[in-house]
């Protein structure tokens, strides 16, 4: 399952926030674990919350007013039972300074302490957002990962079956890659799957006979992507035969994949010699942009033909 050290969300949030590391050792830190904290009642990060306290907590002008109101023995328990209910890490906002009985509690009970400038609510939105990518649930798929014509297409099939050598031939029609051999997916939202590569093969694209291509290198920035999310999967068939079983000839009903509980939209394209399968994959992005704007081109034909017969036409 993934995880997440304080360290590294510093390392990735510190520019963006202004974020500095007040108090706390960076290598001994605190892990965020994704399992415990689906399986726990706790809020991600916030304002302090009794009830449902916070994995990340904020300390901002009103949390200082509020402490330093206190008795020091009721100050001391309070923040006690904040920290010892697993708080990973505090967070002073607003460029608030750290009052000494905060320091004092975030050393004793090793609780790292960052800082930044800026508002608390932006601070809030922003690293939520960057934990619900990071510690999503995910899992691989063996494909290419591509944005074509703006929408996240992953494609499949056996191996040899021609992938890489399709993904290249979009990218030079103005694709990106995303991810080639391991796809990983994110479950980031209900609805939602958003593909990435695995550090290692970040901007590779293996093609046989050229073995690895450094995508980035050869074509520029524009031929790769982060991250996409992913909408389409397109699986490429050999035909058995000279057809490939199981493929209608006009679906009339769309074909999915579900994929951690999320239903994917999927086409398979028979792979024969002389096939434009770029053009194809273009075609299936297009189409299905035009079904979410419930233009059916399918239904259309057989409303047509059904309306020539009741006509009387033939």
């Amino acid at each position: 399952m993934p995880q997440l050290s304080i360290a590294r969300l510093f390392d990735d949030n510190r520019l963006e926030l202004k974020l500095t590391w007040q108090h706390g050792d960076r290598d001994s830190g605190p892990t965020l674990d994704s399992q415990r904290i689906r399986g726990s009642s706790k809020g991600l990060i916030g304002h302090l919350n009794y009830i449902h306290p916070n994995w990340i907590q904020i300390f901002s002008h009103t949390e200082a007013e509020y402490f330093a109101g206190l008795a020091p023995d009721a100050r001391e328990e309070v923040l006690f039972k904040l920290v010892a209910s697993g708080t990973a890490c505090l967070i002073l906002s607003d460029g608030e300074k750290a009052p000494d009985f905060l320091t004092e509690l975030a050393t004793r009970m090793k609780v790292p302490m960052l800082a930044s400038p800026i508002p608390s609510l932006q601070i809030i939105w922003f690293i939520r957002t960057y934990l619900g990518r990071e510690l999503a649930e995910f899992v691989t798929r063996h494909g290419v990962l591509l944005d074509v014509l703006g929408m996240g297409v992953l494609l499949t099939g056996d191996s040899g079956v021609g992938k890489s050598e399709l993904a290249l031939e979009l990218i030079t029609r103005g694709s990106g890659l995303v991810a080639d051999d391991v796809v990983e997916l994110y479950h980031v939202a209900p609805q939602t799957l958003e593909g990435r590569s695995p550090e290692m093969l970040k901007d590779f694209l293996e093609v046989r006979g050229l073995g690895m291509l450094n995508i980035r290198t050869i074509f520029g920035e524009t031929a790769v992507r982060i991250r996409k999310n992913l909408k389409l999967i397109v699986q490429l068939e050999r035909p058995v035969g000279g057809h490939v079983p199981g493929l209608e000839r006009l679906p009339l009903h769309a074909s999915t994949e579900e994929i951690m509980g999320v239903a994917v939209r999927k086409v398979q394209l028979p792979v024969a010699a002389g096939r434009n399968l770029a053009v194809l994959v273009e075609a299936a992005v297009r189409n299905y942009v035009l079904q979410l704007r419930g233009i059916d081109s399918t239904h259309e034909f057989i409303r047509r033909q059904e309306q020539h017969l009741a006509d009387g036409d033939t």
